[in-house]
C-alpha cells in the first residue's frame, strides 16, 4: 500500500459510501471525455472506468503509476499522463471537444488548479472536485458574508457553483485535519461570460477591492477607480467589497475602460 506524501499533499479516499455518491453525481458515460486530476490509489478511478469504459488520468508522483495501471486492466481503457495539472494544456487534451474533471485536489494548491481550469473553461464541460470545507464554502458564498471574496466572484462570473456533499475527514487515510466537501462547477455558455478584454480589469478590481476589504471601494479603487467611474456604474463609492454581486465588478471594469 503505496504511503502517503506529505510533499504532495496526498489523503487517499476510502470510504465506499462517499465513492459511491461521488461517482452517482458524476454519472459519466461511455464517449465522454474524463479526466481525472491525482487519481492517487485509484479509489475513484476503477469506478469511474467501470461506468464510462476509458479515462484519462493526471498525476504527478510516478510511483502511483504502475500499480494504478496494473489495477485498472480490468476495469477499462485508462491513460495515465505522468504530469503537473499546473502545466498540463487542458484545452489542447480536450482536442476540439469538452472535457468532464473529476478530483480530488491537494488542499495546498487547489486554488491554483481551480484558476487553471477556469483559463481552459472553454473547453471544459463540467467539474466535479474534492475539496477543503472551507474553500467549497467561499466559492459558493453569497454576497454580504466574511466566506464571499475573490474565489467567490471570479468563480461565479465563470462557472454555476453547486455544493454537492460533506465527507468527514476518516474518510481519507491519513485523514487530513479539516473536513471536506464535493463541489460540482459547470462553466457558463459565451453568451453569459463577461467579454474576454474586460477579464484583466475585472481580475485587477477585484484583486484590489478585496486585498483591502475594510475599506470603502473609494480607497481601496483609489488607484484603479476614482469615485466618479464607481457612481457611474451605479454602485456607491462608500460600499465595501463584500456587498457587490460578481456582475457589479464587471460594471466596475466597463465603466473604468470607458472613462
Amino acid at each position: 500500500m503505496p504511503r502517503a506524501k506529505k510533499h504532495y499533499g496526498q489523503h487517499f479516499l476510502h470510504e465506499r459510501g462517499i465513492i459511491e455518491r461521488i461517482v452517482a453525481a458524476v454519472a459519466p458515460r461511455p464517449g465522454e471525455r474524463l479526466v481525472e486530476i491525482g487519481p492517487g490509489e485509484g479509489a475513484l478511478t476503477l469506478p469511474l472506468l467501470d461506468k464510462a469504459g476509458a479515462l484519462t488520468a493526471i498525476e504527478l508522483d510516478a510511483e502511483l503509476i504502475e500499480p494504478l495501471r496494473e489495477k485498472s486492466k480490468a476495469h477499462g481503457d485508462l491513460t495515465i499522463l505522468h504530469a503537473d495539472v499546473l502545466e498540463t494544456d487542458l484545452t489542447a487534451l480536450a482536442g476540439g471537444g469538452k472535457l468532464r474533471l473529476v478530483g480530488n485536489l491537494p488542499y495546498y494548491v487547489s486554488s491554483p488548479i481551480l484558476f487553471h481550469c477556469l483559463a481552459h473553461a472553454r473547453a471544459i464541460a463540467d467539474m466535479h472536485f474534492m475539496l477543503q470545507k472551507e474553500v467549497v464554502d467561499r466559492m459558493a458564498a453569497a454576497p454580504g458574508g466574511k466566506t464571499y471574496g475573490r474565489l467567490s466572484v471570479m468563480l461565479q462570473l465563470a462557472c454555476t457553483v453547486e455544493p454537492l456533499l460533506r465527507v468527514p475527514a476518516g474518510a481519507f487515510r491519513p485523514p487530513p485535519q479539516v473536513e471536506s466537501a464535493v463541489v460540482r462547477l459547470v462553466p457558463l455558455s459565451p453568451p453569459q461570460l463577461p467579454p474576454t478584454e474586460l477579464m484583466p480589469s475585472i481580475e485587477g478590481i477585484v484583486r484590489a477591492a478585496f486585498g483591502q476589504r475594510r475599506k470603502t471601494l473609494a480607497n481601496a479603487l483609489s488607484g484603479t477607480l476614482d469615485a466618479e467611474a464607481i457612481r457611474a456604474a451605479g454602485i456607491d463609492p462608500r460600499a465595501r467589497a463584500e456587498t457587490l454581486a460578481p456582475g457589479q465588478y464587471v460594471a466596475l471594469a466597463r465603466s473604468g475602460l470607458a472613462r
